[in-house]
């Protein structure tokens, strides 16, 4: 069956029930999407490997509503006969039987997020801020909710940050912006979006096994400037984001906006004396500048958060939020738990968890906020090279204690670029592991130092997630300082 001519330009309006879809995943985002559908009135099918307790309860409320649930092994091997639009979850890889088999078949596919975007109230479509990057996107999104909210805007925060976008299209009481959060899954699936402002915090090799190339994966993140109406936000630090806004193809009159940590330039935002300053959105940037808070007013003040604050700060500028209102949202912000958290302080050593430091390039940021150190890292490296890492940080660390199934690529990269800084390795896998971390790690301290979880490396060869190795590991600082 073919797909109706409408679909190519559908919106909120277009008649959905005439519709045959599939969406691929029934976890939250695939789930969102199910239920917009067929609230839209489309014959939806939802198919998912997987068949547990979640997954069911799941299928049980789609299925109450009016959809098709198809679970367990062999669900998603065969696209379902009369398919006009496949919606995929964003972990669904382009390789996946399902979506392999709709390409042959030239049907069209979205992500979830192109069917948010679609589906936008017509009549007061809400602003979407988008951010992306390697490293620091659910913090800068974060930050930018709290300036948008003190400016006295209805916002959100959506997208990979945690909310599907399309329950924020979506919301009863529509909200003035979006600040959307995406990844490059997700960007790889969306063609029509056109954000009023968007930023690419920073590109380092990750999840090159789903895009196949760091290529393919610098130009997903791309996508994100496609079609920006006002400002696409870069990192002067980082060429590759600037070379992405160079390649976009953006509205007529969007302008480039740099952000730094050192002094900015005309056009740009960055930090003069420990203070926030913009010289992009202001009417004489070519002799002034707006004072948008300082560095103190950011928690933690590490440097890699200070980029976050300033690209944040850039797009919430774009859409005219006055600078109190961006001070006073860093000033409200509290980072998620796991990213740079302060778990406790044992005989002087201050022990800090930055479980969400899955990549080299997030590793790398983290150990930059800190002078003595020692790190705790290891896991699974996803084919992730550590020679570069090893080298930078190096003349920081007085120690390392390394875990997981891939510790030892960290222990070679060492040898090879700090031989001079002790390494413990940590073989053990079971529920008492980080207590020997943490015991191994004090030895290794002195008072002053700090004792940092920043990985590296993905969670899953020990842990169920990041969460629960960042839980771990406080909850072993806890027993250690005596605490319950």
């Amino acid at each position: 069956m073919t797909a109706p001519g409408w679909l190519a330009t559908a919106d909120r309006d277009s008649p959905w029930p005439e519709l045959r879809v599939v969406v691929a995943g029934i976890a939250v985002s695939g789930f969102a999407a199910a239920d917009a559908l067929v609230r839209l009135g489309a014959e939806v099918t939802v198919v998912d490997e997987r068949d547990g307790e979640p997954e069911r309860e799941r299928a049980t409320v789609l299925e109450i509503l009016g959809a098709t649930t198809r679970l367990g092994p062999g669900a998603a091997d065969q696209l379902p006969h009369g398919t006009q639009l496949l919606v995929t979850s964003p972990g669904w890889r382009p390789d996946a039987p399902l979506l392999a088999a709709a390409t042959r078949a030239r049907v069209l596919v979205w992500g979830e997020v192109e069917l948010a975007w679609r589906l936008r109230d017509p009549h007061r479509p809400a602003r979407w801020l988008a951010v992306t990057g390697t490293n620091g996107k659910t913090t800068t999104v974060r930050m930018l909710a709290e300036m948008l909210s003190a400016a006295g805007l209805h916002a959100a925060a959506a997208g990979n940050v945690g909310s599907p976008v399309i329950a924020a299209v979506l919301h009863p009481q529509p909200y003035d912006v979006i600040a959307v959060e995406l990844s490059s899954y997700q960007l790889h699936w969306t063609q029509s979006m056109t954000a009023r402002s968007a930023a690419v915090l920073n590109v380092a090799p990750d999840h090159l096994d789903w895009h196949g190339s760091y290529t393919a994966y610098a130009a997903a993140k791309g996508r994100i400037y496609q079609g920006v109406e006002v400002a696409c936000v870069y990192n002067v630090a980082d060429p590759q984001t600037e070379r992405l806004v160079r390649a976009a193809d953006v509205t007529e009159g969007a302008r480039a906006i740099g952000f730094t940590l050192g002094v900015p330039q005309v056009g740009m935002v960055g930090v003069v004396d420990g203070v926030l300053a913009d010289r992009a959105f202001v009417a004489e940037r070519q002799t002034s500048a707006a004072e948008l808070g300082s560095a103190a007013d950011i928690v933690p003040p590490a440097p890699h958060n200070v980029a976050n604050a300033l690209a944040a700060a850039a797009l919430a500028r774009s859409i005219g939020v006055p600078p109190v209102a961006v001070r006073d949202g860093l000033r409200a912000f509290r980072p998620d738990p796991h990213r740079i958290e302060v778990v406790g302080t044992v005989d002087g050593v201050v022990y800090v968890d930055d479980s969400k430091a899955t990549n080299t390039h997030a590793a790398l940021a983290s150990l930059q906020a800190y002078d003595d150190v020692v790190w705790v890292a290891g896991g699974l490296a996803k084919g992730a090279r550590f020679d570069e890492l090893a080298a930078a940080a190096g003349p920081r660390l007085r120690g390392a204690v390394l875990i997981g199934a891939d510790r030892q690529l960290l222990a070679d990269a060492l040898a090879r670029h700090a031989p001079d800084v002790p390494v413990v390795e940590v073989d053990s896998t079971d529920n008492q592991v980080m207590d020997r971390v943490v015991a191994a790690a004090a030895r290794l301290a002195r008072r002053g130092a700090t004792v940092l979880l920043a990985p590296a490396c993905a969670s899953m060869d020990m842990f169920a997630n990041y969460a629960a190795r960042g839980d771990a590991f406080a909850a072993a600082v806890r027993r250690r300082a005596g605490r319950p």
